[in-house]
């Protein structure tokens, strides 16, 4: 039965946590991820387990959510019997066993060393077990069949991660470096490429990059362990066909002194040491199963070993050469699909900025054609005013005295078109009246060849009329300013000679003036 479809922003943020988190560790597709998180009740660490075991159709979510709680204590105390294999790696109807995923508790729980003086108090109990533990042990070595037989005693006696030799509990990404350091420091810096990280990481990391993960466990007490070491694991051939990229191997190492390595060894049914396991993806079990295709344990030659893991790897070759091959398939047309969703994204993008431009260069040829119109209208306008006012002023200009007055001002204007008028003033004739009489020249013009006077005419609405112009006498050169008032007999003299100066053209003035 299908699961329903989940409308990814309906999920709550924890669930979206849990998702990404899930996700980013299984690289699994949301349509597969959705329905087992579901199960798991949203729990990312049961289903990445569950993931990783090829369990994940067989789901308990309170059984499960009850193992993931933490223990009631966080400091290891165990015995020799813990170190007991409860129960070997499952093996499917293909005769492969199982691979186990061992996950280490968070750096909150391990064990934190303890105070001095207790140390010091419980010394003597710490020596009688030490004592007794060693004696256990060596029985247990003398006796193989004992741990079986405890084991089918107790088989509900839970396995504890537990660090043999007082050794500082650290992370999985420390201890690995530890266990490299010690190792260089012992037998020299070549070696294969050990895995700098947990156990878990590098299972993750295989099945993901479907490559084969190579477990060595070494035990410093056992005998074997040094010429396995120097003759075998330091052989030439060893490292070349270990490192060699096209084999994709990841080498994980580690000594079962540290906690991670002995869990390891504990649930892999490890019983003689030197040991070595070869893991990969079995497709032909499950589509997430990991199995065991190749187990050596004890002293092994270099050939041996190459020859052995060779054959494994090439009993499973096609099989993953097949699933990478999907893969590709299916990363190919997923970066299809988003070339062509970015495709569509960028063409969406550059159409809506060609509509944007459009729109842009629409309002700014409106804008332009709008302020054209406004522009002529007030151009019209202040042409309009302008001669309502020369109309309107013409009509209040003083008759030019005769002959017979003998205080009158005698000026000479010379237009900007180069003609030249000439004209009496009376004594008390403002400044003003000479630029009025200037400005309505072309009025007195057509009055004086028409012969006929311009009728009545009021002044325009809301204008105030601003002179374009300003009278300068040339020769010594000085503007007589129509703001400064005063009259013409007392700014010009009783004669003059003046130049028209034009300032800016009358419209402009006119429309600014308009506008203000």
């Amino acid at each position: 039965m299908s699961t329903p479809a989940v409308d990814l922003a309906a999920l709550s943020e924890t669930q979206q946590l849990a998702l990404q988190q899930y996700t980013s560790v299984t690289d699994q597709e949301l349509d597969a991820a959705l329905p087992l998180l579901q199960k798991c009740q949203w729990n990312a660490q049961i289903a990445i387990t569950r993931f990783f075991d090829g369990d994940a159709d067989t789901i308990d979510p309170a059984a499960e959510a009850a193992r993931s709680l933490p223990p009631p204590t966080s400091r290891r105390q165990e015995t020799l019997l813990d170190s007991f294999p409860l129960h070997g790696t499952r093996s499917n109807r293909f005769g492969l066993e199982e691979a186990p995923r061992i996950t280490t508790p968070p750096e909150s729980q391990l064990t934190r060393s303890a105070p001095l003086f207790l140390s010091i108090l419980f010394l003597p109990f710490n020596l009688v077990s030490t004592i007794f533990s060693r004696l256990l042990s060596t029985v247990g070595w003398a006796f193989p069949f004992l741990p079986r037989l405890l084991d089918r005693i107790y088989p509900s006696q839970p396995a504890r991660r537990r660090d043999t030799s007082g050794r500082q509990l650290l992370g999985p990404r420390e201890t690995a470096a530890r266990f490299i350091r010690e190792f260089e420091e012992e037998y020299g810096v070549t070696h294969p490429p050990f895995f700098e990280g947990g156990y878990a990481q590098a299972f993750d990391l295989a099945k993901r990059d479907l490559k084969y993960l190579l477990i060595v466990l070494l035990s410093p007490e056992h005998d074997d362990t040094a010429p396995f070491v120097h003759s075998t694991l330091l052989s030439p051939d060893v490292i070349s066909f270990v490192s060699d990229p096209q084999k994709n191997i990841i080498c994980w190492a580690g000594s079962v002194q540290d906690a991670e390595a002995y869990s390891v060894s504990n649930a892999l049914n490890v019983t003689k040491y030197p040991f070595a396991a070869l893991i990969c993806h079995t497709p032909s079990v499950s589509s997430t199963s990991m199995s065991i295709v190749a187990r050596l344990a004890g002293p092994t030659p270099a050939d041996a070993l190459i020859q052995k893991l060779q054959r494994a790897m090439g009993r499973h070759s096609e099989e993953l050469s097949r699933v990478r091959a999907q893969r590709a398939e299916q990363q190919a047309s997923r970066s299809l699909r988003e070339e062509q969703n970015s495709a569509y994204e960028r063409s969406l993008a550059q159409d809506r900025e060609r509509a944007n431009k459009r729109k842009r260069e629409e309002a700014a040829r409106e804008k332009a054609e709008r302020e054209g119109r406004e522009k002529e209208e007030a151009k019209a306008r202040a042409a309009r005013n302008l001669a309502q006012w020369k109309r309107w002023r013409v009509q209040s200009l003083p008759a030019e005295p005769g002959p017979d007055i003998k205080d009158a001002v005698r000026i000479s204007v010379r237009l900007p078109d180069g003609e030249r008028i000439i004209r009496r003033f009376g004594s008390d004739a403002g400044i003003e009246e000479l630029y009025a009489f200037v400005e309505c020249q072309d009025i007195l013009q057509a009055e004086s060849e028409s012969g006929i006077s311009e009728k009545e005419a009021r002044p325009p609405e809301k204008y105030e009329h601003v002179y374009a112009f300003q009278l300068v006498s040339p020769m010594p050169r000085e503007v007589y300013e129509v703001a400064k008032g005063g009259t013409i007999r007392e700014r010009v003299g009783r004669s003059g000679n003046l130049i028209v100066e034009k300032l800016v053209e009358e419209y402009d003035v006119e429309v600014e003036d308009g506008d203000e």
